[in-house]
């Protein structure tokens, strides 16, 4: 089949420039002119989308690129267009175009098409998986780690996942949220029933020993590596948008 016009493919839908149709018509009338007096008809957005190409002119001996104002029309739309042209040419074109359209129609080519659309989505399956797979390798090291880390070394790790995050704003947020006890007294900031019972701390006791001889115990809450995973996926995954502070 011998090329009228150019036929493009955009978003899986045949179009066709609006310039080359004008041209191909052989309209007399200005393109713009034209435009309006066909494009009245059809809906903007729907049937035809407005662009702008860049054409090369010659300029005081040198060549200069100038943008030129022109329309994708869906291949639809430059049937129609062909037809209402009322001329030979026009219904000529019209008929190139529905053998375009058996042509992409056809079972041959639609397979073709379910093929390539299959074979992205099985490309873009393998780049998300060695994406995730670090930190998917990271996460099940981490949750099953024996070293529980401080409140502010979390932070740290939500800072560098992209989370504006710093120690003093953490413990507010732990308080907030209800993993941190918020009363004020001897348990302040120690881990609630509810978050020792998920398991995403562990509470560190030092015995200091002062000159005099008595002995006084500091409690510390730590995020195991079951909460390191827990929080980061809070902040970073589909519910971090709605953690952020």
């Amino acid at each position: 089949m011998n090329e009228l016009i150019e036929v493009k493919t955009k978003e899986d839908v045949q179009v066709v420039s609006a310039r080359d149709l004008h041209e191909v018509l052989g309209v007399k009338t200005r393109f713009s002119l034209w435009v309006k007096q066909n494009f009245k008809h059809f809906r903007d957005g729907i049937d035809f989308t407005s662009v702008v190409t860049t054409t090369e002119v010659q300029n005081n001996g040198g060549v200069q690129a100038r943008d030129l104002q022109d329309y994708v029309l869906t291949i639809e739309t430059a049937k129609h267009i062909a037809m209402m042209s009322g001329t030979d040419k026009g219904y000529k074109i019209r008929d190139y175009f529905i053998k375009v359209e058996q042509a992409w129609n056809s079972p041959e080519m639609v397979m073709k098409r379910a093929l390539e659309i299959a074979n992205k989505k099985v490309e873009q399956l393998k780049t998300e998986n060695q994406e995730m797979k670090p930190k998917a390798l990271f996460a099940d090291a981490v949750s099953t780690s024996d070293t529980p880390i401080l409140v502010g070394e979390l932070a740290k790790i939500l800072h560098q996942n992209g989370v504006s995050m710093g120690q003093n704003r953490m413990f507010r947020w732990l308080r907030d949220n209800g993993y941190l006890i918020s009363k004020k007294g001897t348990s302040y900031n120690m881990p609630t029933q509810r978050a020792m019972e998920l398991g995403l701390f562990k509470i560190k006791e030092n015995a200091i020993t002062h000159s005099d001889g008595h002995v006084t115990i500091t409690k510390t809450p730590k995020v195991t590596g079951k909460g390191q995973v827990y929080f980061v996926n809070k902040f970073v995954g589909e519910e971090g948008l709605a953690c952020r502070i």
